[in-house]
C-alpha cells in the first residue's frame, strides 16, 4: 500500500505539470456546466448535454489519461527507476489506475451535482455506471499504453480508439445504423444506462456487454503485458 500510496501522490504532482492531462480531466464537466446553464431549447430532454457529455468523458479522459501516463514513463525510463527502487509491476498499474480512477469520479461527481428532478438513489446509480465505463476505459487505455513502444505510437493508436469510444454513442442517436454497430462497445451500453437512469427497468444486456468489453480487453492487457511488460 505504501508504494501504491506514493505511485497516486507522485502522479497527483505530475497532473499539475502535464496539462495536456489536466484537460483530460476538467473538458467534458466544464463543457457541461457551461452548456447546460447556457442552452435552454424546448422540448429538449431532461438532463441532456450531462448525460451526453458524461458519455463522452468515460471513452476519453481515462483512457486517454492512463495510456499517456503509462507510454511517457516507459519512454523516459522511469518505470525502470520504480522498479529498482522495489516497486512491482502490479503495485504500478494498480496506483496509476487508482490515481485515473479518482481523477475521473471527481468529474463524475460534478456530472452528478448538474443532474436535474433525480433521486439521490438515482444519483447513486448514476455515479456506479460511471465507475464501471472509468473501469472499461482504464482497462482499455492500460492496455494501448503496454503495448506500446513509446508515447508518438500510444498516441497513434489512442485517438481512433478514443474517438469511437467517445463518439459513436453520439452519433448513434442520430444514425440507426451507427446505433447497431455500437450496441457491443460498453461507451454505448453506458450511455442507454444513464439515459434509462430515470425509467429503471432491465438492465442485465447492458452489464452484460459492458462486462465483456472488460474481459476482452483485460485479456488483451493481458497478453501484451506478458509480451511487452513495462520495459
Amino acid at each position: 500500500m505504501k508504494h501504491i500510496i506514493t505511485i497516486i501522490q507522485k502522479q497527483l504532482k505530475d497532473t499539475l505539470k502535464n496539462k495536456p492531462i489536466l484537460i483530460q480531466f476538467i473538458m467534458f464537466p466544464l463543457f457541461s456546466i457551461v452548456m447546460t446553464h447556457a442552452i435552454q431549447i424546448q422540448e429538449m430532454p431532461e438532463n441532456f448535454f450531462v448525460n451526453l457529455f458524461a458519455t463522452m468523458y468515460i471513452g476519453m479522459a481515462p483512457l486517454v489519461s492512463i495510456s499517456a501516463i503509462i507510454s511517457e514513463e516507459k519512454e523516459k525510463n522511469t518505470l525502470r527507476v520504480l522498479l529498482m527502487a522495489d516497486v512491482s509491476p502490479v503495485q504500478y498499474l494498480i496506483g496509476i489506475g487508482s490515481y485515473v480512477f479518482f481523477m475521473c469520479i471527481i468529474g463524475g461527481v460534478i456530472f452528478c451535482c448538474l443532474l436535474n428532478n433525480v433521486t439521490n438513489t438515482q444519483r447513486i446509480f448514476f455515479l456506479l455506471i460511471m465507475s464501471i465505463g472509468i473501469i472499461a476505459s482504464i482497462v482499455t487505455g492500460a492496455s494501448i499504453g503496454v503495448g506500446s513502444k513509446n508515447q508518438m505510437t500510444a498516441t497513434s493508436v489512442t485517438i481512433p480508439v478514443m474517438m469511437i469510444f467517445s463518439f459513436a454513442p453520439m452519433l448513434s442517436m442520430f444514425n440507426d445504423k451507427i446505433e447497431k454497430i455500437s450496441k457491443i462497445i460498453y461507451s454505448e451500453q453506458i450511455r442507454n444506462l444513464i439515459n434509462n437512469l430515470e425509467n429503471g427497468g432491465d438492465c442485465m444486456q447492458n452489464i452484460t456487454v459492458i462486462l465483456l468489453n472488460i474481459i476482452v480487453f483485460g485479456t488483451l492487457f493481458s497478453v501484451l503485458y506478458k509480451k511487452r511488460g513495462l520495459t
